[in-house]
């Protein structure tokens, strides 16, 4: 194994309570890379925080934030292997994008503030391991992932993203999670919110280009067309921003995936979780790795993950994390085709 990038933990203080997050939004666009035999050790985070992420689920159980955990790995799968696009399986690695800016569960430093652990970090290192391959993990931001994904400068991302029509024009997906959202407000607050109605002039913090504001403007969308008043949208560049601003009031709430809003309702007192909504909605969608549309990975990638769910690996990883609610009992492609 490697030796993680020592990256530095950043705080934020809210009614008095100090909370650990890695989840603030990065102006810059590092990269990161971590090497060794089969898959390496966490050396990015994935796009739970700041709003800039699609989906997660948290039940809210006690989560080992040390960084002297025990890595889950898993055994290369040579047959599985053999699906591989041949450059990928020349090159021996999988260069595996993630978003710098991420929140726990999903991608955050650990309690020593040098290692990045989380649920997308440890899929990812476990589906390399399956496919013979060395993990070298890449740190962007959410607003990039799509153009690096594009340019060629990574080969999957793993960044909690949901699948959705807009994406299925450029992208190709192997589905392993189920996708939720939900709402972070006051503890007490004399309100809660779920659904259209619930928002009717409310203040939400949601970051930009993700499902969650896409669902919020559909919801504004109703209720405009019922003569009622809309909630009003914020956009803030960083979970510091956000939090800081449902402290001291000028949000009602802030809407973002529910395994980050859970985690973080777990370990303080003056918020709470409110509501779960699927990414999709009024649909229903999968958090999923993304490539490129035709690359050809993305099979590949499916029967690795499979493989992981019938020997119990994928379920570990899963338990770990709080996110066994959200498992799947399959992987499988999604394409524009086939959606």
């Amino acid at each position: 194994m490697s030796t993680p990038r020592t990256l530095r933990r950043r705080t934020l203080a809210l009614g008095g309570l100090m909370l650990p997050l890695a989840g603030l939004a990065a102006c810059a666009d590092p990269v990161s890379s971590a090497t060794g035999p089969g898959a390496s050790d966490p050396g990015g985070s994935d796009g739970g925080g700041g709003g800039a992420s699609d989906a997660g689920g948290s039940q809210g159980t006690a989560i080992d934030t040390s960084g002297t955990q025990e890595l889950i790995r898993a055994s290369a799968d040579p047959e599985i292997a053999a699906l591989l696009p041949e450059e990928i399986a020349a090159a021996g690695v999988l260069r595996a994008g993630t978003n710098g800016a991420g929140t726990a569960p999903l991608a955050f430093l650990a309690d020593d503030n040098t290692t990045y652990i989380g649920s997308e970090i440890d899929i990812a290192r476990i589906v390399a391991d399956r496919l013979g391959l060395t993990l070298d993990l890449r740190l962007t931001t959410w607003e990039n992932w799509p153009l690096k994904l594009e340019a060629g400068e990574f080969d999957v991302v793993h960044a909690n993203i949901g699948i959705n029509a807009e994406r299925l024009q450029k992208f190709d997906f192997a589905s392993y999670r189920a996708a939720y959202m939900s709402f972070l407000a006051a503890k007490g607050a004399d309100f809660f919110l779920e659904d259209p109605a619930s928002v009717s002039g409310r203040i939400i913090a949601v970051g930009a280009a993700t499902n969650q504001e896409r669902i919020l403007t559909d919801w504004n969308a109703r209720l405009q067309a019922e003569g009622k008043e809309p909630a009003q949208l914020k956009n803030y560049s960083s979970d510091a921003d956000t939090l800081l601003a449902l402290g001291s009031g000028r949000i009602d709430a802030t809407m973002g995936p529910y395994a980050s809003q859970s985690f973080v309702a777990a370990r303080r007192t003056d918020v709470e979780v409110q509501g779960r909504i699927d990414a999709g909605w009024p649909d229903q969608t999968l958090v999923a790795a993304t490539f490129p549309a035709g690359s050809g990975l993305a099979a590949a990638y499916a029967a690795a993950l499979n493989s992981l769910i019938a020997d119990g690996t994928y379920a570990a990883v899963q338990e770990r994390w709080g996110l066994t609610a959200e498992s799947l009992p399959e992987s499988r492609v999604h394409t524009q085709e086939n959606p």
